[in-house]
């Protein structure tokens, strides 16, 4: 006969057991997962021109917003209608992303759009420099083509200008600094330029700021996992953080890698616009969990674009 005491060690086994169960599921259930801004598209995967599908006008919002579409109809902006100019756009994305051309949303393109993304548009005022970026590298019989690309215009330091201060706006988070300073050694050392930071955020040359979409200056965040940052070309010279992300200081599961991140904008502060090369640093995507160093395209590029 069973007594009390072996009756409660049995509830308690038996309470024990189903907890790891819920732990387990939970953990492993996919509603679980952080949400992003660009989920929508998961839905629209397959789609092609002809379709009309719930969507659709997310997609060319997000399309407009780094600058591959520009409809001077409105109607035809906010429907969703998967027309012959939403196709073009979606071609010129994955030609710029050295993806198949096929103008659908197929498996590929709609991974690569929904990897969280520098805010700075692959295409300014129609001019895209990814796609004319290819240049022809001799290194002796060997031939190689680099793919960074220049800010429309080729904006950049006059020489005057070649020893940048930089600078924190005082809501920064305190793990920041170290991690973006490392970022700019990083850039000092492959190119002619120094940079020391300075306490006199007003008169620094670079201005380093967490904003969130709440802000009201038009900064263009969204929330976890979609744009993570923007900054602008030479010489404005400021560079804002999303507030909202999961941010860390070397590799952690979920989070965005602070350095990783400075060293893409802290590129497009000295001028150079996106790369197509999926291992360089100005390569717009930056996924959870991931850290990059320079890549020989990024020195490449910035070199050619000062001449040095």
């Amino acid at each position: 006969m069973a007594t009390k005491y072996d009756l409660s060690l049995c509830i308690m086994t038996l309470l024990l057991a189903l907890l790891t169960l819920l732990s387990y599921a939970t953990a492993s259930h996919p509603h679980n997962k952080t949400s992003s801004p660009f989920d929508f598209l998961e839905h629209l995967k397959g789609c092609h021109k002809g379709n009309r599908v719930k969507g659709i006008n997310n997609l060319k919002k997000y399309l407009e917003r780094f600058g591959y579409l520009n409809y001077k109809n409105h109607s035809r902006f906010n429907n969703d209608d998967f027309d012959d100019l939403l196709e073009e756009a979606v071609k010129t994305y994955q030609i710029n992303y050295q993806l198949k051309p096929t103008g659908k949303l197929d498996d590929k393109t709609v991974s690569t759009m929904m990897i969280p993304r520098c805010g700075f548009p692959d295409i300014i005022n129609g001019t895209t420099s990814m796609l004319s970026a290819k240049h022809r590298q001799h290194h002796g019989s060997i031939h190689t083509t680099a793919h960074y690309s220049f800010i429309p215009g080729n904006p950049k330091w006059p020489p005057s200008k070649y020893r940048l201060t930089y600078a924190f706006a005082p809501n920064t988070r305190s793990d920041a600094p170290a991690a973006i300073a490392r970022a700019f050694a990083t850039w000092q050392k492959n190119t002619h330029f120094t940079f020391s930071k300075t306490s006199n955020y007003q008169s620094a040359d670079l201005k380093i700021s967490f904003q969130r979409r709440d802000h009201g200056d038009g900064v263009p965040f969204d929330g976890p996992l979609g744009v993570l940052a923007h900054s602008f070309s030479p010489t404005i010279g400021i560079f804002h953080l999303d507030a909202e992300e999961n941010w860390s200081v070397g590799v952690k599961p979920g989070a965005i890698e602070m350095e990783t991140l400075a060293l893409h904008e802290i590129g497009h502060l000295l001028g150079l616009g996106h790369s197509s090369v999926k291992e360089a640093i100005m390569v717009s995507g930056l996924p959870a969990g991931v850290k990059r160093g320079l890549h020989p395209d990024d020195i490449q590029g910035i070199k050619a674009l000062y001449n040095v």
